[in-house]
């Protein structure tokens, strides 16, 4: 290399913005658009952690990725009901979840999955009634594969499936990652949270071994990031260390406006389309897209 063309690289090196993660900042090309749809690619978004920006992260990433005209099936898998209840849904009036999905070889998923105000969004809700499907899939035969078969049945009917699981690592977990392509591992930026990844990452590496060979890790996504702290830049560091380039360019800064959308039942994409966390969603679909982790 001359040292014309050395000075060169350093140039656009020190012009170069730099990202959260310490990257510089890449323009992820806006999505292509879609002239057929499916099969879908299933990720699940996946910590036994709670409060990390699991649900809040995937109403907003399949918003985002509706937007770019791709066509997203939403599933409640966490007994609480937080999903449906963020896309307005009363969990306690349901009379089919994917809990009858499950359990029932009678019950039809295309019953159990409802249209939602937002375009190109539907959902499998879920409620309370999916904690008891954890003790009696215990005695069902290939138990870790009944949601697998259950979405088999749609998967053509959308392009991406993101399944929003429950704080633990249990049966229900194991289910989604084993019906899963690809993982989507929220983490909120603060040491306690970094301590139980490494377990998280144990149980996928098994499931992959055992269950599921095709699946993988897409991405790492820092959640409730404050740049003026120094502790959440500190965990930031630590993540990389760890995975590299598995963590995404994207990062979610805290902000109120994200309990302000579950409030009233919105993506943050409609809710506040203008706002940082709006716009912050819809690059993780680029960066998601870009990566191919999505169509």
């Amino acid at each position: 290399m001359s040292s014309e063309q050395g000075s060169t690289t350093l140039q656009e090196a020190e012009d170069a913005v730099m990202g959260p993660t310490g990257r510089p900042l890449t323009e992820f090309p806006e999505p292509s658009v879609l002239t057929s749809h499916g099969p879908a690619r299933i990720i699940a978004m996946v910590n036994q952690k709670g409060g990390v920006g699991k649900t809040t992260s995937t109403i907003n990433l399949g918003a985002a990725l509706a937007e770019a005209g791709r066509r997203v099936l939403l599933v409640d898998f966490d007994p609480q009901g937080a999903l449906s209840a963020g896309l307005g849904t009363n969990p306690h009036e349901l009379d089919l979840t994917v809990y009858n999905v499950l359990m029932d070889r009678k019950a039809d998923i295309q019953e159990a999955i409802q249209s939602t105000e937002f375009e190109n969004i539907d959902l499998l809700p879920a409620n309370i009634d999916l904690s008891a499907a954890e003790v009696q899939l215990v005695n069902e035969v290939a138990r870790e594969q009944v949601l697998d078969r259950a979405l088999r049945k749609v998967e053509d009917d959308y392009d991406v499936i993101l399944i929003d699981c429950q704080p633990s690592l249990g049966l229900l977990t194991v289910n989604a990652l084993t019906a899963a392509h690809g993982v989507i591992i929220p983490l909120i930026c603060e040491f306690f949270a970094l301590r139980a990844v490494a377990l998280l990452v144990e149980t996928i590496e098994k499931v992959q071994d055992r269950l599921n060979p095709r699946l993988q890790i897409d991405g790492v996504l820092a959640t409730m990031y404050d740049a003026r702290t120094l502790h959440s830049r500190e965990v930031i560091g630590r993540l990389l260390e760890a995975f590299g380039d598995k963590v995404f360019e994207t990062v979610i800064k805290r902000t109120i406006k994200f309990a302000d959308a579950t409030v009233a039942a919105e993506p943050i994409t409609t809710y506040a389309g203008n706002h940082a966390g709006a716009g912050a969603y819809r690059q993780l679909a680029r960066e998601l897209i870009a990566r191919g982790g999505a169509p």
